[in-house]
């Protein structure tokens, strides 16, 4: 009806969300969108390669380390991308705060094809140590992201659903934990 649009969240000068309403819907397209180029863009890095000795199917062969890459950060993404999905489910409310986090875990994430590529291109040189290194610190700053990001907006249930379950939101915090220390150790063994 003309004139009575409802707000679709907080804005500025406009009248409150009706506490009921959930304030996420545009903040989890874009990290869609988001976590959908990121993955896209990892298969920019699988080339048609060119006449080589041996043909075509000994020539893919030797570019396993480009999809053994491509493999592994495509399911991680996916990973993350299901993860920050299941976020979405719990939280409700945003401010500004929480969507600047939000774009800073998204920044990361982005990030995650340059070290697939480095490490596809290294992984069999003496450089490899180096780039598995650069991957892990990719990894261990979106561990880092997502843990700030959920600790921001479940700290004292701040943006979640007053109806989720506070132990599944303590259960969600205590998990999270446990990601940076793994990525942090895949980090340092890389050397």
């Amino acid at each position: 009806m003309i004139g009575r649009e409802r707000d679709a969240g907080p804005s500025f000068g406009g009248p409150p969300a009706d506490p009921g309403e959930k304030e996420t819907g545009r903040v989890e397209a874009f990290s869609d969108g988001v976590f959908a180029i990121a993955i896209t863009l990892l298969v920019l890095d699988l080339k048609v390669p060119k006449s080589a000795p041996g043909g075509l199917a000994a020539t893919l062969v030797r570019q396993w380390p480009t999809f053994l890459a491509y493999l592994t950060s495509f399911a991680t993404i996916l990973v993350m991308w299901v993860n920050h999905h299941k976020l979405f489910t719990r939280i409700r409310r945003t401010t500004g705060a929480f969507l600047f986090l939000n774009g800073l875990l998204l920044l990361f994430v982005t990030a995650v094809p340059f070290p697939t590529y480095l490490v596809s291109q290294h992984l069999r040189s003496p450089d490899a140590g180096a780039a598995a290194a650069i991957y892990a610190a990719t990894y261990f700053a979106i561990a880092i992201a997502f843990n700030v990001l959920w600790r921001y907006a479940s700290a004292g249930m701040r943006l979640i659903d007053p109806r989720a379950d506070p132990e599944q939101v303590r259960a969600i915090t205590r998990h999270y934990r446990y990601g940076p220390v793994f990525y942090f150790v895949a980090f340092l063994l890389a050397f």
